[in-house]
């Protein structure tokens, strides 16, 4: 996929510059690009299953929140 901007008329360079960022920009290749040049390391199953853990945890005290609130 090339991205390229070609000079209209009396353009000047900034405009053309600009032009060419904005279009850089709306095809989002520098935020994959971004992603793609930093490696995450998978999560261990440990760390996960300790956090659904966690999560379960919260959830069950706002479910306790919620029903002896309107005491």
């Amino acid at each position: 996929m090339a991205i390229y901007a070609v000079k209209r008329g009396e353009e000047s360079n900034d405009a053309l510059q600009q032009r060419f960022k904005k279009q850089v920009q709306k095809t989002g290749l520098m935020k994959l690009m971004r992603t793609r040049s930093i490696h995450k390391r998978k999560e261990s199953r440990r760390l996960v299953r300790l956090r659904a853990l966690k999560r379960e945890e919260f959830r069950t005290a706002n479910r306790k929140k919620q029903f002896y609130s309107n005491m």
